[in-house]
């Protein structure tokens, strides 16, 4: 018995030992990749959060605030009357609403209530931090008998982008959702609703919230028969048109951290008898998180990668189908197209290659998830852009299907799309009309070209019975010249005085005719002013017939050339491309502007050219060439401060005499570096008036906004009210242009530094501006000329055009600076050892010291130097 007892004793021993080391194999082998699959999926769950930091969300016309399924609160609209430019209040509401089969079943509270604008209205909200913004417009036609929402047509746009153009919503049965994904890099951003005339607008809810930074990046790749890369989606405005859940039920706000819907794919499924429907636990989505390719539940919520559809019979070795679906889309944009995939059909890796098409093109051969995401069940996505040229029937048709490869078994799947409208050349999501109503479409429409089709007839018409009128008179004409001026002076303007011979053909070539007839005289007066007319010929003889290698630069005009005339003089020759469609009316602007002005800080016009179809104005040569190659981006040697101060002080001449010191005052509109020359003695010369606009009696005028991206007064873009301001704006663009040698707008640069104008003031109020100085220059820059250049910059960006100085008082300040500087020149790096000891804010504090006690007379915006602009008033 005892003997039995050991033995069972032994044997239990043995038990335990064993089970210990079984318990120590598996902490030392299983727990650390459960432990790596948690981390996983651990940082899945917190990269699922995202806090926007701007989110406006507005109930328009309700009485209170409006609480949603998915926790989103609404505001009021009496609480968000401070984001609207009228006092007008007018207010919709109904009960309840019912409409059945409604995606948007979630948001149904914000369809009750609506908010009615009887004249243009705007919006205006303040960005915290600028990127891209969910933009989220609510429709719905409420019934009320004072006002028929349903026959409203209106527009909706953004500073300068058309979100809605002549939209109307008619139908009283369903829901209209409009959602849009803007790249906003201003710190104001404005909805705009506009009536048509006669009518009225309304808007049921608002939605500006932020969208995470991984969202949308810059490239794709482009659809077409040969596959490349795609750059530039940031530049691009975005509407929402399909998002799809592919293989899976909708899914709602409530559960999509974005509050994005997601639909069904079944109504877009072009053959479902080929398909069949896979799912697996959401919870075991997994999300890579690599340096290369981020994908995070902010991408697609995990029950869109938790679903898919895979093909019918994947058993069968050689299917002759692909997987299928179709969306309508509007002709003439380009759309850019998100595919999910996740592979949840496979038991293993390297078992799954598909095929990937758009429009029949293949965007990907032979896609291998296990390659790109290295296990199962792991989220991937793939972008591409596809343009009008490859949009037919207004559809896009997205394909999976097997590829040739030799495998076990052929398969493919598909776990969710989004099809996404691109912003147009007109900067519009909904036709081609811009947000000053200016058409920019590719061609006329079929109505407008019959029109201008018969009205070309009736001219034809007429004019061939102006010329039998003429002929008849032709031979009736007396025999006299001096006889005939009562009976031709309805057809020809005569001299008041005649000289001439009885022979008509006595000064038959005196005046070149314009490029509707071809002149053939060579020696003449001009018509125009007292410059010079060119023979195309010989502008053609200047430049051995326009040859590339005499291009001196290329602008909205055309080309410039460098050209030699017969007797050695060399010329500036800018030619119109015939491609731009403010050609002719620039070309008459600046020969208008050139011939009446004189000043050595203005270009010198020499001639033109008006015949054969061609626009052409000639220049003196400026030999130096633009002021901003001499800043930055090319090889020439950095200029010293000081000359840098005499070219602005130049250019402000130039500018100041267009204002004030011509018989009428002109408004230059393209003030930047590159329409500043420099000839052989760095002398600047402003050039470039295509855009330029007369004032007459008035100290504004509405126009189309013009000018330049960066250097654009937002007050006129905003108003489209022309000042001789919004010139002083530009300049002041300019000016930190010069100081910090960067361009003005850089992409490249994070989103805050973008633009130099913002800035450039951000860093001006903390103090810090002298660190983004050219430290070119720096090193022998006086601190206190630096302080007055920096707070005539400061003044000149202001946002009101009030608040900014003349350019009287610019060009005093600049010649200032420079008297301050070239009294000591060798200031052996004072400039940053300053600043070393001070705060740059010091500046503007009367308590300051540091810097201040480096310069015996302080500038402050009290002082003398600014004394002028502290009680400017606009003039």
């Amino acid at each position: 018995m005892e003997e039995e007892n050991k033995e069972v004793i032994m044997k239990h021993s043995c038990n335990f030992f064993s089970l210990f080391i079984l318990l120590l194999l598996h902490h030392l082998f299983f727990i650390p990749f459960t432990c790596a699959y948690n981390s996983i999926t651990t940082d899945s769950l917190t990269d699922s959060t995202f806090t926007p930091s701007v989110n406006y969300l507005i109930d328009c016309g309700s009485s209170s605030k409006t609480h949603l399924r998915d926790g989103r609160i609404f505001k009021s609209d009496p609480d968000t009357t401070s984001f609207l430019s009228t006092t007008e209040d007018i207010q919709i509401s109904v009960d309840s609403i019912n409409l059945a089969n409604t995606s948007y079943s979630s948001a149904l509270p914000l369809y009750e209530t609506a908010r009615v604008f009887t004249e243009d209205t705007t919006y205006s909200f303040y960005i915290s931090k600028t990127g891209r913004l969910w933009v989220r417009l609510y429709f719905f036609p409420l019934p009320n008998p004072t006002y028929n929402l349903s026959s409203f047509v209106f527009s909706v746009h953004t500073d300068r982008l058309v979100l809605l153009h002549e939209f109307s919503q008619r139908n009283n049965d369903s829901l209209v959702f409009k959602e849009y994904l803007l790249n906003v890099t201003d710190h104001r951003f404005s909805l705009k609703f506009k009536p048509r005339k006669s009518s009225f607008a309304f808007i049921n809810a608002i939605e500006i919230v932020s969208a995470p930074d991984i969202l949308i990046s810059d490239s794709a790749i482009q659809v077409s028969p040969s596959l490349g890369k795609f750059s530039g989606l940031m530049n691009s405005a975005l509407q929402v048109s399909y998002r799809i859940n592919v293989g899976g039920p909708p899914i709602t706000p409530e559960n999509d951290t974005l509050s994005r819907t997601w639909e069904s794919d079944d109504p877009y499924n072009v053959f479902p008898q080929g398909s069949m429907s896979v799912s697996i636990p959401s919870k075991r989505i997994k999300y890579p998180q690599t340096s290369d390719f981020i994908v995070t539940p902010l991408i697609a919520p995990n029950s869109v990668y938790a679903t898919c559809v895979q093909m019918e019979d994947p058993e069968v070795m050689q299917p002759n189908f692909n997987l299928s679906w179709m969306v309508n889309v509007e002709e003439k944009y380009s759309y850019l197209v998100r595919l999910h995939f996740c592979d949840i059909v496979s038991r293993g890796l390297d078992q799954l290659y598909f095929n990937v098409y758009i429009n029949g093109i293949e965007g990907v051969p032979a896609l291998d998830l296990s390659y790109e995401t290295k296990a199962l069940s792991t989220a991937y996505y793939k972008d591409f852009v596809i343009g009008p040229s490859n949009i037919t029937n207004g559809s896009i048709v997205i394909q999976v299907g097997p590829t040739n490869h030799k495998q076990d078994i052929s398969n493919a799947i598909l776990n969710g799309f989004e099809v996404m409208k691109m912003s147009n050349s007109a900067d519009s999501l909904d036709g081609f009309f811009s947000v000053d109503g200016e058409y920019k479409g590719p061609n006329l429409t079929t109505k407008l070209k019959k029109l201008v089709a018969i009205i070309g007839f009736f001219l034809a018409v007429i004019s061939l019975l102006l010329l039998g009128v003429m002929y008849v008179r032709w031979l009736k004409r007396p025999l006299c010249w001096e006889e005939s001026r009562d009976f031709f002076s309805w057809l020809f303007p005569l001299r008041s005085k005649c000289n001439m011979s009885c022979s008509i053909y006595s000064n038959k070539y005196e005046s070149p005719k314009s490029k509707h007839g071809g002149g053939h005289s060579i020696h003449h007066s001009p018509r125009r002013g007292s410059k010079r007319f060119f023979h195309f010929i010989e502008l053609q003889r200047a430049t051995n017939n326009f040859d590339e290698k005499k291009v001196l630069g290329v602008g909205g005009f055309g080309k410039v050339y460098l050209g030699t005339l017969d007797d050695g003089r060399r010329v500036a020759i800018k030619r119109g491309s015939g491609s731009s469609g403010q050609g002719m009316n620039e070309f008459i602007t600046e020969l208008n502007m050139l011939s009446k002005l004189r000043h050595r800080h203005l270009v010198s016009l020499v001639g033109f050219c008006d015949e054969n179809s061609e626009m052409v104005l000639v220049y003196d040569y400026v030999s130096n060439g633009p002021f901003r190659s001499h800043l930055y981006g090319s090889n020439y040697s950095p200029l010293s401060w000081e000359k840098r101060l005499e070219i602005c002080i130049g250019a402000a001449r130039g500018l100041h005499y267009l204002h004030t010191g011509a018989s009428q005052s002109i408004i230059h509109r393209d003030v930047k570096t590159t329409n500043i020359l420099l000839d052989e003695n760095y002398v600047a010369k402003v050039a470039d008036f295509g855009l330029s606009k007369t004032i007459h009696d008035k100290a504004q005028i509405s126009t189309a906004v013009k000018g330049s991206f960066g250097y654009l007064d937002p007050e006129y873009f905003k108003s489209q009210q022309l000042t001789q301001k919004s010139d002083i704006y530009s300049f002041g663009v300019v000016l930190f242009e010069v100081l910090c040698a960067r361009p003005v707008i850089c992409p490249t640069l994070p989103m805050e530094q973008a633009n130099l104008a913002d800035w450039v003031v951000k860093q001006h109020k903390l103090g810090i501006l002298h660190k983004a100085v050219d430290p070119r220059i720096s090193y022998n820059m006086n601190p206190e000329s630096y302080k007055i250049f920096v707070q005539l910059g400061v003044k000149c960006l202001s946002e009101s055009g009030v608040d900014r100085p003349s350019m009287g008082d610019v060009l005093w300040h600049l010649e200032h600076a420079y008297q301050v500087q070239i009294a000591s020149p060798q200031v052996d790096n004072r400039l940053s050892s300053a600043f070393q000891n001070a705060n740059e804010g010091d500046i503007n504090n009367d308590n300051s010291h540091g810097i201040t006690s480096i310069v015996p007379n302080r500038i402050t915006s009290g002082s003398l130097v600014f004394s002028q602009m502290d009680n400017f008033q606009g003039r």
